[in-house]
């Protein structure tokens, strides 16, 4: 079991539970000492070692790399290895993505080529074809291409751009699409929760899953997402389980951290799509913007800042 559990996001696929344990947690330790408290994180991480709390993550990519799937490396012409519900989703998402780049994106550049993108797209009432297979896909594959486009979702260079752009958009819509898929993944969560847990921290696609199993569990735990895209409205949002979205009763207190420039946080505020649980008060609190430098979906960027590790102290001290 685990003092602290951690959920990865999106294309961890060719990683393991270990590797990203080894990661995550110095740079955990890294933030409770940026925030003024050695003692604490030696006893998250200190000479290469852990220390005498246990952390764990919870690790559910492989099923995006099994035989005979794309997702670990397809692109634009690979939807053909998602259900249509899965496309619609992908559509959605490359979407939504567009328009808060649009909105919001730092760079002058993304902003200007995300608003040129999205006048090109296909208007979805005037397709003949979106209630159909094909339809899907052509429809899904100008949005994914708009994206690849930007320098934002083109880490590796524009040359790679498609292929990271497809496993982001693949791997959330098949655990939104997929009930194995989902229900294994919110089982790893589960699997390292007991009595002694006191805090889960979940980023991108994990903030999703944590939020999730925290819903199947009795154990009260704080929360921390880090990148979240949970309140992304006619994507994810509607689709979360349980309907009505609500804060879930085991949760203690939920703190939600987001740089600006993190485009998968389309809503940086998650406060007014979260309601307490019944007979509570919890709501997720979102910090003032964190700046994560040039990688602002980064993990370990989150978890290195001073008021994550802020957060860690205070729920690891508390009582």
């Amino acid at each position: 079991m685990s003092t602290i559990v951690l959920v990865h996001g999106i294309a961890q696929e060719q990683l393991a539970a270990d590797i990203l344990e080894s990661q995550w947690l110095p740079a955990l330790a890294g933030g409770v000492r940026n925030h003024g408290e050695p003692m604490l994180a030696d006893r998250l991480w200190r000479g290469a070692a852990p220390g005498d709390l246990t952390v764990r993550m919870a690790y559910y990519g492989y099923h995006f790399i099994d035989e005979g799937t794309q997702g670990a490396g397809g692109g634009p012409n690979d939807l053909d290895d998602l259900d249509p519900v899965a496309i619609e989703i992908v559509e959605e998402l490359a979407t939504r993505w567009l328009h808060t780049a649009a909105e919001r994106a730092s760079d002058n550049r993304d902003r200007r080529e995300a608003s040129r993108q999205l006048q090109e797209l296909p208007g979805s009432a005037s397709d003949p074809d979106k209630d159909k297979p094909q339809g899907f896909r052509a429809a899904a594959r100008p949005a994914m291409n708009g994206l690849a486009r930007l320098r934002w979702f083109a880490p590796f260079g524009m040359g790679l751009a498609d292929h990271f752009v497809y496993r982001a958009l693949s791997q959330v819509s098949r655990y939104l699409a997929d009930e194995t898929i989902r229900s294994d993944a919110q089982d790893q969560v589960l699997a390292l929760i007991d009595s002694d847990t006191r805090l889960v921290i979940g980023h991108s696609l994990g903030s999703v899953v944590a939020y999730e199993a925290l819903h199947r569990t009795g154990h009260p735990t704080a929360l921390i997402t880090l990148g979240s895209p949970l309140g992304l409205r006619n994507v994810i949002y509607e689709r979360l389980r349980p309907q009505p979205t609500r804060v879930p009763a085991a949760v203690t207190r939920w703190d939600n951290l987001a740089d600006h420039d993190d485009l998968v946080a389309a809503h940086l505020d998650l406060q007014p799509y979260f309601p307490p649980a019944a007979g509570a008060t919890v709501v997720p609190v979102t910090m003032a913007s964190v700046d994560n430098g040039s990688k602002p979906h980064d993990a370990t960027h989150y978890l290195t800042k001073g008021v994550t590790g802020r957060i860690v102290t205070e729920v690891l001290t508390d009582g």
